[in-house]
């Protein structure tokens, strides 16, 4: 009996050195990736959270100066934080802050090359949106009409829809293209929710042009008994 079991582990000891003969080293090297793989997973993410972490301290110092309005402190800091954490969400919080104070200190055209940074470098739709609606204003501002229409041909964001349409009856206007800015209104004002208040702005630009929106009708509950 015993010699018949010694048997089976020998044939069984026999199969399995076979197989690892022939698959061993392509299941070490399967091990070895997947170890790795997962290895280099778990860094990337903790040197994410590092640069998260110190790209956040670098906007909390970029924040304080531009609040006490030290323009000179606030472009430095930005550089700093395009050049080290360029890919962070605050880089491109960072961009929008310095191109405010830019455009209050009256430097219009390093207001323009941060916010042309923030339109094409930010890693959210919704900041690249924000930016270019900000650059096209300013655009707007110098009467460079085409290349703020550009602008607002590349700001895709949903939720800044009606916003983009409103600047961009803004600038036909400014070109003097009536029947296309009322357009363009007219499709911001659909497109605003009616409890935004900047809606109210949209209507009153479309009845200067005499193309007020019709009133809405308000809902109400059917009658009891209509019908019968």
């Amino acid at each position: 009996m015993a010699t018949h079991l010694d048997l089976e582990e020998q044939e069984q000891l026999d199969q399995l050195k076979a197989f690892w003969k022939q698959y061993g080293n392509l299941i070490t090297w399967v091990l070895i990736l997947a170890l790795g793989g997962y290895a280099g997973w778990m860094g990337w993410n903790n040197w994410k959270r590092e640069q998260s972490v110190k790209a956040g301290v670098l906007f909390e110092e970029l924040e304080k100066a531009a609040q006490a309005g030290d323009l000179d402190k606030t472009a430095r800091v930005f550089g700093d934080m395009k050049e080290r954490f360029g890919g962070t969400g605050y880089a491109q919080q960072s961009a929008l802050l310095t191109a405010k104070l830019q455009h209050d200190k009256g430097q219009a055209e390093a207001a323009r090359t941060t916010l042309a940074w923030a339109a094409d470098n930010a890693s959210e739709d919704e900041y690249r949106t924000v930016a270019r609606l900000r650059l096209a204003g300013l655009l707007l501002d110098e009467k460079k009409y085409d290349e703020a229409l550009k602008q607002l041909d590349g700001a895709g964001s949903k939720e800044f829809a009606g916003l983009v349409a409103d600047r961009r009856g803004d600038v036909l206007l400014a070109q003097g293209k009536k029947d296309e800015a009322k357009a363009a209104y007219l499709q911001a004002w659909k497109t605003l929710e009616e409890t935004v208040e900047y809606r109210r702005i949209v209507e009153a630009k479309l009845a200067v042009l005499g193309a007020a929106p019709a009133a809405e009708v308000p809902k109400t509950a059917p009658i009891s008994g209509a019908g019968k």
